[in-house]
């Protein structure tokens, strides 16, 4: 079981740039519930082409969340003073721009079944055109040169976002998500727009038993993933007697992080990604592996500045957003495949991207490599 939390830190308004703190010593690692391969993240949404050597690492890995470090509050800043003089081009931006074709629609699923699944849709479905792509925003295979950094523009503000009351069965959870998503949506399309991208609404899969996906089968007792447009969330996963993640803030924090990776995917970055890991040997190479890490402490930074317009106009008890934040920090690699980041660095990037709400704040492909280890 994972320890305590502990009480929540007294958040008060954004600092200044600071230096990066130093680590703190990282915690005993967590139950085993929590590690490789049980974990939730991205999974590539692209046929992911074979590395150029020999790779150890198989099929295409579903990337997985985890890690326990109770935040506390500290000095929270990631060398941002610093920041725009490391952006510069890493090599992986020359890329043909891509934009799917879809239809701006929401579509929630439930699924339930013991081995596999049958979806029954909530509303219509995306689909998926095979006309040429009309002109318009196209997606930008870019990473620390990126054009939506250039924007400095952060989660918008919205007035209200009436969430229903929790409830811990799947039906309770796609309600509680689907009510929450419209409002994360709402507060990301003006840096959508303001960069020239496109903007699509994630859809969510609430299921139980296993679940077939584009980036292969998926079990409820793993947690939520991204993978092309759609975040598979599993069913009282975290609300189960076994992981006792019963509180609001914990499923709004994982909300948050998953739809980071849905912002790679839709500005092309998550692309642009899986790309750099091939041309740097696969997955599983240093430089992969290190990539892999940007990415997804980049989702992390992301989710904490989803949770920023929730905090600003007191949009929900600050008891639920101070705990996503210290769900989110809670995550990192400790004894296994080193593709997330430690657990320190986990809580600076969430922190970080929620104290700044800055997009800029998120470009953890312009980072030092100590800071994306």
């Amino acid at each position: 079981m994972r320890p305590p939390m502990g009480p929540p830190p007294p958040y008060g308004p954004p600092p200044g740039y600071a230096p990066l703190p130093p680590p703190r010593p990282v915690m005993p690692p967590p139950q085993p519930m929590w590690g490789h391969p049980q974990h939730g993240g991205y999974a590539p949404p692209y046929p992911v082409m074979p590395p150029r050597r020999k790779s150890s690492s198989g099929p295409v890995l579903a990337l997985v969340l985890g890690g326990v470090v109770i935040l506390g509050l500290g000095a929270v800043g990631v060398f941002a003073a610093t920041l725009n003089n490391k952006v510069k081009d890493t090599g992986y931006s020359n890329y043909t721009t891509y934009s799917p074709t879809y239809s701006p629609t929401r579509s929630t699923t439930t699924t339930t079944a013991a081995t596999t699944t049958s979806s029954t849709r909530t509303s219509s479905s995306r689909t998926t055109s095979t006309q040429p792509t009309p002109a318009g925003p196209k997606a930008v295979y870019k990473l620390a040169d990126h054009p939506i950094f250039a924007t400095n523009i952060g989660a918008n503000d919205f007035a209200s976002c009436p969430l229903p009351t929790m409830e811990y069965t799947p039906a309770g959870e796609q309600r509680f998500l689907s009510a929450a998503l419209p409002c994360i949506e709402k507060a990301w399309q003006p840096a959508l727009k303001a960069a020239n991208l496109p903007y699509q609404p994630v859809e969510l899969q609430v299921f139980t038993g296993t679940t077939q996906t584009p980036c292969g089968s998926r079990q409820a007792n793993t947690t939520a993933m991204f993978c092309k447009g759609v975040i598979y969330w599993p069913g009282t996963f975290y609300a189960s007697e076994q992981n006792g993640l019963r509180h609001p803030g914990v499923y709004l924090g994982q909300l948050g992080h998953e739809y980071g990776h849905h912002l790679q995917w839709l500005t092309g970055m998550m692309r642009a990604a899986d790309q750099a890991q091939y041309d740097a040997g696969g997955f599983d190479s240093p430089k992969g592996l290190e990539l892999n890490r940007r990415l997804e402490l980049q989702a992390t930074c992301l989710g904490g500045m989803t949770l920023a317009p929730f905090t600003h106009k007191n949009v929900i008890p600050m008891d639920v957003v101070n705990t996503g934040l210290r769900d989110a920090s809670q995550r990192g690699d400790y004894n296994r495949t080193p593709d997330h980041g430690s657990a320190p660095n986990n809580e600076r990037w969430v922190m970080h991207g929620h104290k700044q709400n800055n997009i800029k704040a998120c470009n953890t492909w312009a980072a030092s490599p100590a800071d994306v280890s």
